[in-house]
């Protein structure tokens, strides 16, 4: 088998047949053979400086883009530190191939023991993908790739993992051109089609209900049924909610919404409907499990799931019609039946109720942006989402990263842009908003990205600002700081002293003295003296008068940016509903 297309040749040429463009990891040699093939098949690598942020960027990227996220590691400790990242976009179920090398076959296959670099790449990762597999020999190179490749387009999206010994990734294969088919001689390339019986009966119900609402989850994204789902709500005059996951699938400036941010209100909105559509969502634990007291019980509430994924539906929420279909196709055939039918015959009903709870809204929105009027030194952490969005351009990606800093920039930050918000809203992973930065601005050079990240999450992964400077990637990062783990503290201190913690913030506006809590605090750091080392722009911000000003140099210096926002210590401790997350970890009864 000396001859023909290397085994690196081969892989690059199937994922040019894919239409992929852009790849994300860390050159090693053993990928001469892949990396040297990649820009002669018209793709380009983006070089992180740790693997774990590869593969957030490759998630990032894929969710932005509605594209396959590709993502590589080299052998021993290169698949060692991309594991977490492989947890986490598994978790948020992202479309990624990760591709991994390996020792040579004669030493490791079967492990001779104690082996370099070494150990069972396959049984690690397998049991946190949807589908890994090791590649014996070069002639199967093709036939193990578009095995992973149906995988990854089958159901719900998540990370598949390939596995080459560098020995057949880097030597000829014996296998020629011939060798790479389309991508539809061996997956599925057209979205699954809704059931019309199934649909017809959907329409129907949502029709003559007395109240629907419309949950929507990262599915929605996923099909890019962005439109399909506004009009539906429209024909319908139903309320929309999403998983947080999907923030902004509906623009939360529509009069159907009702935010995720409005916990009360979306609770209301689905006790009081008597028939819920569910679309592209699993109902899991930040959905409430689809259970009692956030949701009505089933025996008062029929549901309807539209899912692409045969093993999601009826899984948490008991279901009377399942939809097993893409979700674009799936809403654009309910729409078109709902409208067959006409209006319902409630419709001026369902519309005020529409414009009551919105009014509602309004009033919550009112007392929740009381902070807003803050002049205080340190900054009250409300101030620096909602700044920031004023002054960033009304398309910017957002990426919230980090325990507080997060729920602080989800509810003062409103989502009127689809695809408009990044996080792990499933998995809660610190630190991955440096490498999901990274891919954002990669997926979506014309836009801007701007990174909320509290200064434990951006201690994780700072050094990747160095690879934006190196990238050319204009993107500011914010960093919030409160100089400790701020969720950690507080649970601390309730857990040890719950009337004390709040009453001490209560009337003097203070935490526990420090002797109350343990290895919950950092030592003083100017990030933005670090980004300057880095190459990078810094700016750092002790009082809210400077904030505005800091954020638009940032915006407008033409390179990465690192802005230090010093925080309100114990203000930001106290991010608004908390006690609705704590309780978020627990099953809700019914």
């Amino acid at each position: 088998m000396g001859k023909g297309l290397t085994g690196g040749q081969v892989i690059a040429k199937m994922l040019a047949a894919e239409g992929v463009e852009d790849m994300f990891g860390i050159i090693d040699g053993t990928y001469f053979g892949l990396y040297r093939a990649l820009a002669d098949n018209g793709i380009e690598l983006h070089s992180p400086r740790h693997e774990a942020a590869a593969m957030h960027m490759a998630g990032a990227y894929a969710r932005l883009t509605g594209r396959l996220g590709v993502a590589m590691a080299s052998n021993g400790p290169g698949v060692a530190n991309v594991l977490p990242g492989v947890a986490v976009e598994q978790g948020e179920g992202n479309r990624i191939l990760l591709i991994t090398s390996s020792r040579r076959v004669p030493i490791a296959y079967p492990d001779r023991g104690g082996t370099y670099q070494y150990f069972d790449q396959v049984g690690v990762t397998a049991p946190m993908t949807k589908f890994s597999v090791h590649v014996p020999s070069a002639d199967r190179i093709p036939e193990l790739m578009r095995r992973a490749l149906r995988v990854s387009f089958t159901g719900r999206p998540g990370v598949v993992h390939i596995d080459i010994p560098e020995n057949i990734i880097n030597q000829p294969t014996g296998l020629e051109d011939s060798a790479i088919r389309a991508p539809e001689s061996y997956r599925r390339t057209t979205p699954i089609q809704a059931d019309p019986v199934l649909v017809a009966r959907a329409a129907k119900m949502l029709v003559d209900c007395e109240q629907p609402v419309i949950h929507a989850g990262s599915g929605v994204y996923h099909a890019g049924a962005e439109e399909e789902l506004a009009r539906l709500a429209e024909l319908l005059g139903a309320p929309v909610t999403t998983s947080w996951a999907a923030r902004g699938a509906l623009p939360e400036d529509r009069l159907e919404s009702i935010p995720m941010t409005a916990l009360a209100l979306c609770d209301e909105a689905r006790n009081e409907a008597d028939v819920a559509l569910i679309v592209g969502s699993r109902v899991g634990e930040t959905d409430w499990w689809g259970k009692a007291p956030n949701w009505a019980p089933p025996g008062q509430q029929h549901t309807i799931q539209i899912d692409n994924d045969e093993d999601r539906l009826g899984v948490n929420k008991p279901v009377e019609v399942a939809i097993l279909a893409d979700a674009k196709e799936a809403l654009r055939a309910l729409a078109d039946a709902v409208a067959e039918l006409g209006a319902p015959k409630n419709m001026q009903a369902r519309t005020e109720k529409l414009k009551g709870w919105r009014e509602q809204w309004a009033k919550e929105r009112e007392k929740l942006d009381k902070p807003l009027s803050s002049h205080s030194s340190p900054v009250h952490p409300a101030l620096v989402p909602s700044v920031a969005q004023a002054v960033m351009p009304e398309d910017t990606v957002w990426i919230f990263d980090g325990g507080n800093t997060a729920v602080w920039s989800n509810f003062y930050h409103d989502a009127n842009i689809a695809r408009s918000t990044l996080s792990t809203f499933k998995f809660g992973m610190l630190g991955a908003g440096m490498g999901q930065a990274l891919g954002a601005a990669v997926a979506a050079p014309d836009r801007r990205v701007c990174v909320l990240i509290g200064d434990g999450a951006f201690g994780m992964h700072s050094s990747e600002i160095e690879s934006a400077v190196r990238l050319n990637l204009p993107i500011v990062f914010v960093v919030l700081v409160d100089g400790q783990w701020g969720m950690v503290k507080m649970s601390q201190q309730i857990a040890a002293h719950p009337v004390a913690t709040v009453a001490r913030k209560m009337l003097t506006n203070k935490s526990l003295p420090d002797d109350q809590v343990v290895y919950a605090d950092f030592a003083p750091c100017r990030y933005d003296l670090m980004a300057e080392a880095f190459g990078a722009h810094g700016e750092h911000v002790t009082d809210s008068a400077d904030l505005r000003g800091a954020l638009e140099k940032a915006r407008d210096c033409g390179g990465p940016a690192v802005v230090q926002v010093d925080v309100n210590n114990v203000e930001h401790l106290w991010a608004p509903a908390l006690q609705s997350f704590k309780k978020m970890h627990q099953e809700p009864k019914g």
